[in-house]
C-alpha cells in the first residue's frame, strides 16, 4: 500500500491545476502540495500589506481554508497561483479594514501620503540598522513603503510576478502596477536596490518549520469542514 509520502513525492511535479482537480476529485492530501509551493509567496504579500508577523500567518491560514471551500470555483481563467494570491490579498486588506488601520491612499495626494506614513513608521536607528544583514535592511526598506507600493514591489520585485500577474493579484490596471512600482524605486534608495538586487530573493523568509506549522493548521481547519 502506497503511503501518503509517497503519494505527495509523486504528486509533486504536477501542474497546480492538475493537482486541484485531484483534490476536487478527493485527494485532499495533495493540497498540502500548493501549500509548500506557496507559503512564501502568500507569507510575503500578507506580511507587505499587514506589517506584522503573526497576523500575515492567521491570514495565510486564512486565505487557504477560503481557496479549499471555494476551489470548485476556480474557473482557469487565471493561473492558480495568481488566483490563490488574489485571495490573501483580499483576506489581509479586509483584516487591515476591520481594525479601521486601512487608508484610501488613493484619494490622498502624495504629502499627505508621506504625512501619515511618517506618523506611523518611526526610523530605525542608525546603528541598529548597520549591525544587520543586507537582506535584513532590505525588509525594514520595503516594509517602509506606502502601502499600495510596498503590495507591488513584495510582488514585483521579491516574487517576480509580470505586471498582469500583479495587477490580477490586486485588482488593479498594469498602468496602475507601473506607476506605482515606479514611484516605490523613487522612494527607496537607488544604491540600496542596486546592492541588493541578488539578496531581493532571499528577503521575508518562510522557513520549513514555519511552513509545516501552516500546512498542519489548515488541515486541522480543512476537517473540521467535514471534508
Amino acid at each position: 500500500m502506497v503511503d501518503q509520502s509517497q503519494t505527495l513525492e509523486s504528486a509533486a511535479t504536477l501542474s497546480d491545476e492538475r493537482i486541484v482537480e485531484r483534490v476536487l476529485a478527493g485527494e485532499i492530501a495533495l493540497y498540502e502540495i500548493v501549500m509548500r509551493r506557496y507559503n512564501t509567496r502568500l507569507y510575503r504579500v500578507a506580511r507587505s500589506i499587514l506589517k506584522n508577523d503573526s497576523e500575515a500567518e492567521d491570514v495565510m491560514q486564512d486565505a487557504y481554508v477560503r481557496a479549499f471551500q471555494h476551489l470548485g470555483q476556480f474557473a482557469g481563467r487565471s493561473k492558480f497561483s495568481t488566483w490563490l494570491t488574489r485571495i490573501a490579498v483580499n483576506e489581509a486588506l479586509a483584516r487591515v479594514q476591520k481594525a479601521k488601520r486601512f487608508e484610501e491612499w488613493d484619494e490622498m495626494n502624495e504629502t499627505e501620503q508621506g504625512a501619515l506614513e511618517a506618523t506611523r513608521t518611526k526610523g530605525t536607528p542608525e546603528s541598529e540598522v548597520a549591525s544587520r544583514e543586507l537582506t535584513q535592511i532590505l525588509e525594514q526598506s520595503i516594509l517602509t513603503l506606502p502601502e499600495q507600493y510596498r503590495q507591488v514591489v513584495m510582488l514585483r520585485d521579491v516574487e517576480d510576478l509580470s505586471t498582469s500577474e500583479t495587477a490580477d493579484c490586486l485588482s488593479i490596471t498594469e498602468d496602475n502596477v507601473k506607476i506605482r512600482l515606479h514611484r516605490a524605486h523613487g522612494l527607496l534608495r537607488k544604491e540600496l536596490l542596486a546592492k541588493t538586487t541578488n539578496s531581493a530573493k532571499e528577503a521575508f523568509p518562510f522557513p520549513a518549520v514555519r511552513c509545516d506549522r501552516i500546512v498542519a493548521a489548515v488541515f486541522v481547519r480543512i476537517h473540521s469542514l467535514g471534508a
